[in-house]
C-alpha cells in the first residue's frame, strides 16, 4: 500500500512539473526572437478599391495577406486553395487578421465561384476580396517591395504580409544557417510563393508566428525593438 502511494505520488509529481519544465525552456526562446523585418514602408491602402462586405477592407490596423489573383481567379485555384487551408485556416482566429485577395472589377462573379470552391462551409469573415481599376492593381501592386510580375491576367502566385502600419514585412536575409556559414550571398524573401507548399507551410507560418508575437509583445510593453533592423532596410535600399 505504502509502496503504491509513493509511485502514484511521483506520477503525479512528473505530471505536474513536466509542463512547467516544458514551459520554462521555451520562455527564453519566445523572448529572444528577431522580429520580422520591414521591406517596405510605402504600401498603398485600399481606398480606391471596393468590396464584397458591408464594412471598409483596408489594410490599416491589420495584419494583412494580399494575394492577387487577376482576371480569372477561378484558374488559379491552387494557389487560393493552399492559402486558405495552410494560413487561414491556421490563423483566422487571431485578432486583426485577414486576407485580402485583389481582383479587377468585373471579376465579382468568378470571385464568387471561387468562394464556392475553396469554401468548404467554413467561416470565411477574414477572407475579403476587394475590386479595382487594372491601373489602380498595378500601383498598388508596384508599392510594394518584390522580385516578382503581375501577369497579363493582373496574377501572381505570391502573396506578401503587410503589418498594421501599412508596412510590408518580410526576411532581407533569407540564408539557411549553412548558407550563412558558407558565406552565400544574402538573398531576401519579400514574398511567399502560394504554389510551393513548403514555402507557405514553413516559412509564411513561422513569419506569421513572429509578427503575431511582436504585436503581443507591444501590448503587454514587452516589445524590445532595435536600430538593427532599419539599418538593414537602409543598407538593402542602398
Amino acid at each position: 500500500m505504502k509502496n503504491s502511494k509513493v509511485k502514484r505520488n511521483l506520477v503525479l509529481g512528473i505530471l505536474f512539473f513536466l509542463p512547467v519544465a516544458f514551459l520554462l525552456m521555451l520562455y527564453p526562446s519566445s523572448h529572444n526572437y528577431d522580429p520580422l523585418e520591414i521591406v517596405d514602408k510605402n504600401v498603398i491602402d485600399l481606398d480606391l478599391f471596393t468590396s464584397n462586405s458591408s464594412s471598409d477592407i483596408l489594410l490599416n490596423d491589420h495584419i494583412t495577406i494580399i494575394g492577387f489573383l487577376g482576371n480569372e481567379p477561378k484558374k488559379n485555384t491552387i494557389a487560393a486553395s493552399n492559402l486558405k487551408e495552410l494560413v487561414y485556416d491556421k490563423f483566422k482566429g487571431f485578432k486583426k487578421f485577414q486576407i485580402v485577395i485583389v481582383l479587377p472589377k468585373g471579376a465579382e462573379a468568378n470571385a464568387e465561384q471561387l468562394q464556392k470552391e475553396i469554401n468548404n462551409y467554413d467561416d470565411m469573415r477574414f477572407w475579403h476580396y476587394v475590386f479595382g481599376q487594372p491601373n489602380d492593381i498595378k500601383n498598388l501592386f508596384n508599392s510594394l517591395k518584390t522580385e516578382e510580375s503581375l501577369d497579363n491576367n493582373l496574377f501572381t502566385d505570391h502573396v506578401f504580409i503587410v503589418d498594421k502600419d501599412v508596412k510590408q514585412r518580410g526576411r532581407l536575409d533569407d540564408r539557411t544557417d549553412k548558407e550563412i556559414e558558407k558565406k552565400t550571398q544574402v538573398y531576401p524573401l519579400y514574398s511567399y510563393d502560394c504554389i510551393e507548399v513548403a514555402e507557405i507551410k514553413n516559412k509564411m507560418s513561422d513569419d506569421l508566428r513572429i509578427l503575431f508575437t511582436e504585436y503581443r509583445q507591444k501590448r503587454k510593453g514587452k516589445f524590445d525593438s532595435t536600430s538593427r533592423r532599419a539599418e538593414d532596410l537602409n543598407a538593402n535600399d542602398n
